[in-house]
């Protein structure tokens, strides 16, 4: 048998695998001096959050599955001390039972908690502390792991919890841990098989997300409060502690200025049986509105308008011990980031008084350097240039994510939107990469990928497989890695063979999906209005096969050839250039109707702007008969289902292609609405908007440097590039964008018909 570096405790029993549990580690390590680097490896089955004398190293792992386990590595120096230091680690445990954890956080067979590391003493000895017996372990049974609502919850990390007296305090170096359990070691030969997760276990592929301490910026309103609301407002700026009498109820309003992600923190004093509730919340919404009853999501307007509004969203709880003194407070701190604008905190005090230290968060995300900036002659693109910044920035994390609120998963549509946009801001692949092996991984026996990636849910939208393919291609276009795009042609052919597979006799794909929940596979498209009863697919799926998924096949197989024929496989190339060209003959024949449009379904006098937007891309219709087409759609917007914030960026795309650019001014009425409706974050569309952030809808950084301002790559990798702003409505434009290969700064005005047009790399 061979030692592992994992432990786990003990007496774990069957009880402990029905509900997700907390579980401390804690070690004491006695240094005569500090080194200068100690580094140590850690990872967790599910997760960890690693202490060195009570303050936070690192929180991880980064996220993988049943195929491939990660372990960060952390450098202690920076928080030891002479003489005795303390290592404590929290690890999260989550039942094997997907619906009993979060969605996107796997799980295996094997609890556990890994620790690999040593140090040299004074008497330059090694000394090992890696997980062993010598551990110490025991489990937190007043912090209960709870869903965020009865039914569908994919997050399942909010917290109902209590001050425990027996662990008060065990992150400090006077705390005895005489009646803790000694950590029972996880053999390999019995328990873990190098092959699968965690036993494969390799070092973290992505940066470790940034962490900022910050401070709400104030109360926003008071519901119930025997205190001033300047009382609250210098207890938030950590100017001075409130003190709330015994027997009493306060609920106040927090704002954070804007759309975050963090980790909340409560430090208290006394107040023993005092009931704290954090209920975390996007927005204000409207209240007792039929048609929100009707549609299952609320009505949101003005977003800070706590007036006429009321907050919803997701709670966590906390009954105070009384344990809490000056010198050290009792401590709620959330182990799982949370999203939110504001906070409503409501206090119920029993018989003693409750004094609140401080009350703040760290502010948590992938540590995305935007470095690409763009001013324009319409200054309201400055908002909306600042809103998508921040969707942007707030959907990163160890994945990109399609809301922080809701889901926290990575779905491939999104995902593609969201890599371009770092790209052109940041040319940052580091977390692309790890995506296009997440989504890899997820690889069905049928050869599409999940539409989202890492979760447990088996969850196919077929033409997310086609975005996929997109986001290598952008890859290669952008950075030119050969050996990247030649590792993942198996993957991309084995997709668009599920396409082939799936042709009808006349040469169009087939029926593969339809409504949400109704099918296999979901064919979703867009969220369009006019597509409500079929959850954002066409109605045309009711009768048979959809045009779209022929359309999104001919982009795949286009994107594809490209990159065949970028790593020398001209013979697959030319196949794929071959089946596109049937397949887009098949559309020409069968689904176009007589107004020279394409409908929606062969056969189906339903017609969208997205069809026409698909079929502008991919030539699938000459160009002039396109351009009729665009603008029949954007000229009876009531009559054809409109492409939303979720495909802005395709028919931003088709516009370009034909000439008619300048419609984006209308278009960008969609982000104004948001700036007047005081969101900080770009919705997730603009009928529905249930989610107030969706890095979809930002927009704005590819448009601004990539077509304003003309930056994008002609030939893979960047090898060549040349400045071609599109002005549409706009009369100038400044700016820089941070590519691969170095700055470009770019400034052009135009001059009656002419344009005047200087850059230059810096």
């Amino acid at each position: 048998m061979y030692k592992t570096n994992w432990v786990w405790i003990p007496d774990w029993n069957e009880k402990d695998r029905e509900e997700p549990r907390i579980i401390y580690f804690r070690k004491a390590i006695e240094l005569g001096k500090i080194p200068e680097k100690l580094e140590v490896k850690i990872s967790a089955d599910s997760r960890y959050k690693l202490y060195v004398n009570g303050r936070l190293a690192e929180i991880g792992p980064s996220r993988g599955d049943t195929k491939i386990w990660y372990y960060d590595t952390v450098d202690l120096a920076p928080y030891l001390v002479a003489g005795k230091n303390i290592l404590a680690v929290i690890v999260l445990r989550y039942p094997l039972e997907y619906t009993k954890g979060n969605f996107g956080i796997f799980r295996t067979q094997t609890p556990g908690f890994y620790f690999a590391g040593e140090y040299t003493d004074e008497n330059g000895e090694n000394v090992s502390i890696s997980a062993d017996e010598g551990w110490k372990c025991k489990r937190e049974p007043n912090v209960k792991i709870v869903p965020e609502q009865p039914m569908l919850a994919p997050l399942y990390f909010f917290e109902e919890a209590s001050g425990n007296p027996d662990t008060f305090g065990w992150m400090n170096a006077d705390y005895s841990d005489d009646d803790w359990t000694l950590a029972e070691g996880i053999w390999q030969q019995m328990f873990m098989n190098k092959a699968a997760s965690p036993g494969n276990i390799y070092p973290r592929t992505i940066p470790y997300m940034r962490r900022v301490p910050r401070r709400f910026e104030g109360i926003i309103t008071i519901r119930e409060s025997k205190l001033e609301k300047t009382e609250w407002n210098n207890m938030l700026a950590g100017k001075k502690s409130v003190t709330i009498g015994p027997d009493s109820k306060e609920i106040v309003e927090i704002n954070a200025g804007e759309e975050m992600t963090g980790f909340l923190k409560l430090s208290v004093i006394g107040g023993q049986g005092a009931k704290i509730r954090m209920l975390q919340s996007e927005s204000y919404i409207l209240p007792d509105d039929p048609g929100a009853k009707a549609s299952g999501m609320p009505k949101k307007g003005n977003r800070i308008d706590y007036i006429n509004g009321q907050l919803q969203g997701y709670t966590d709880r906390y009954e105070v011990r009384g344990l809490g003194r000056t010198e050290a407070p009792e401590i709620f701190e959330t182990f799982w980031f949370r999203t939110f604008r504001f906070i409503q905190l409501e206090i119920i005090t029993a018989d003693e008084p409750l004094t609140i230290e401080s009350f703040d968060y760290e502010e948590t995300g992938y540590p995305l350097e935007i470095k690409t900036w763009v001013k324009t002659s319409d200054e309201s693109m400055n908002a909306i240039w600042d809103i998508s910044e921040r969707s942007l920035k707030r959907c990163m994390h160890e994945t990109y994510m399609d809301c922080p609120f809701y889901e926290q998963l990575q779905y491939a549509m999104d995902t593609r939107s969201e890599i371009l946009y770092t790209y052109m801001t940041a040319a940052d692949d580091r977390l692309a990469r790890k995506s296009f092996d997440d989504f890899r991984r997820s690889r069905r026996y049928d050869g599409l990928i999940n539409c989202s990636y890492p979760t447990y849910n088996s969850n196919v939208i077929p033409g997310f497989s086609i975005y996929y393919i997109m986001m290598l291609y952008d890859h290669m276009m952008f950075f030119g890695d050969k050996a990247l795009i030649r590792s993942y042609l198996p993957t991309v052919d084995e997709i668009l063979e599920y396409f082939n597979c799936h042709l009808t006799q006349e040469g169009i794909v087939d029926k593969i999906g339809g409504p949400l929940f109704k099918n296999a596979s979901w064919s979703f498209i867009d969220w369009s209005a006019h597509w409500d009863a079929t959850s954002g697919v066409p109605t045309a799926t009711l009768s048979g096969p959809i045009t779209m998924e022929s359309l999104l096949y001919i982009m795949g197989l286009e994107s594809a050839a490209k990159m065949a024929s970028f790593v020398g496989r001209k013979g697959i190339a030319d196949e794929y250039h071959k089946r596109a060209e049937k397949v887009k003959e098949a559309v020409r024949t069968y689904c176009a109707g007589s107004n020279g449009m394409l409908q929606d379904g062969p056969g189906i006098d339903d017609y969208s702007q997205h069809c026409q937007v698909f079929a502008i891309l991919t030539d699938t219709v000459e160009l002039k008969q396109g351009k009729e087409n665009l603008l029949k759609t954007l000229q009876n917007k009531q009559e054809y289902a409109q492409c939303t914030v979720a495909m802005a960026y395709y028919l931003y795309r088709a516009l370009e292609k034909c000439d008619l650019y300048e419609n984006t001014n209308e278009l960008w009425d969609i982000w104004r609405d948001m700036i007047k409706n005081n969101l900080t974050t770009c919705v997730e569309d603009p009928v529905g908007q249930r989610s107030d952030c969706h890095a979809w809808g930002a927009l704005a950084l590819y448009e601004l440097p990539a077509v304003i301002l003309g930056v994008r790559p002609t030939k893979p990798g960047f090898e060549e590039m040349e400045v071609k702003p599109v002005p549409g409505h706009f009369t100038w434009a400044e700016g820089e964008v941070i590519t691969p290969k170095g700055i470009v700064q770019v400034k052009w005005k135009r001059k009656e018909k002419d344009m005047e047009l200087q850059y230059k790399w810096l």
